[in-house]
C-alpha cells in the first residue's frame, strides 16, 4: 500500500470522517500479523462480529482471542467504544433524558441488543429524568441476590439521585421477561422504597428496534399500577 494511502496518513490528510470503519479500526490496531496487515485484521474482525455494532458488544476475552489482536489491542478497542458510548451520553447542558421506556430504548437499544451475554445496566436519573450515569452492574444471568440489589442502587445513593431505571438485554433476541426478571424487579422496587429512590421502569431488550418490553407497563414486578 502506498504510504499516502495508509489509514493513519489518510486521517492526517483528510480527517477521521473520511475514513472507512475498517481504516479507523486499523489505526487502533496499529500492526497486523505475518499473514495480514492491520487493515486486513480490521476487516476480518468486522466480518466475524457482523459489523461495528457487534464488535462494540464483544467482551475482552472474545476480542483478545481473535488472531492478530491479543489483550493489549483488545483493551484499546474496548476503550475506544466506551469513550464513544460516554460521549453519546454527555450532552453537557443538554443531558440525555429518559422520561419514558421509549426514551430508554432510544438511548441503549442499538448498543445492547446484540451483546453476546446478558448485561444489567442502571440509568441513574436526576429530578428531571436527565441521565447522570449508566453503570453496568452485572454480566451473566440476573440474580436477586442481596449483593446485586446493593449494586443496583450504589451509584444512585452516592449521587443523591431520586430515581433510577433498569435495562437488560436477552441475547436470545426474545424480550419476554422471565420469572427471575419479575422476581428481581419486585425486590428492586421494594429496596428502592426503603432507600427513598424510585424505580421508574425495568426495560428488557431483544433483537430489533421494536422488540422490547417495559415491565412497568406490563405490571410485571411493579405493584403500584
Amino acid at each position: 500500500m502506498p504510504d499516502d494511502e495508509r489509514p493513519r496518513e489518510r486521517l492526517e490528510r483528510l480527517g477521521a470522517q473520511a475514513l472507512k470503519t475498517e481504516e479507523l479500526l486499523a489505526i487502533l490496531l496499529r500492526t497486523g500479523t505475518t499473514r495480514d496487515d492491520a487493515l486486513g485484521v480490521a476487516q476480518r474482525l468486522l466480518r466475524e462480529h457482523g459489523g461495528v455494532r457487534g464488535l462494540g458488544g464483544a467482551d475482552l476475552p472474545t476480542l483478545a482471542s481473535s488472531h492478530g489482536v491479543g489483550n493489549a489491542k483488545a483493551s484499546t478497542i474496548a476503550a475506544a467504544f466506551e469513550l464513544g458510548r460516554r460521549l453519546s451520553l454527555d450532552g453537557g447542558d443538554a443531558r440525555p433524558s429518559a422520561h419514558s421506556p421509549e426514551g430508554i430504548v432510544a438511548l441503549l437499544h442499538d448498543e445492547m441488543q446484540f451483546l453476546p451475554q446478558e448485561e444489567l445496566r442502571v440509568l441513574v436519573l436526576d429530578t428531571k429524568h436527565g441521565v447522570l450515569s449508566v453503570p453496568t452492574i452485572y454480566r451473566g444471568t440476573i440474580s436477586s441476590a442481596p449483593g446485586r440489589l446493593a449494586e443496583v442502587y450504589r451509584d444512585a445513593v452516592r449521587r443523591g439521585a431520586a430515581k433510577i431505571a433498569l435495562v437488560h438485554n436477552h441475547p436470545s433476541g426474545d424480550p419476554v421477561p422471565s420469572s427471575a426478571d419479575v422476581s428481581f424487579t419486585a425486590e428492586a422496587v421494594e429496596a428502592g422504597r426503603l432507600l427513598g429512590i424510585e424505580l421508574l421502569d425495568h426495560v428488557v431488550l431483544g433483537h430489533g428496534r421494536n422488540r422490547w418490553v417495559s415491565m412497568r407497563r406490563r405490571r410485571l414486578g411493579f405493584d403500584d399500577e
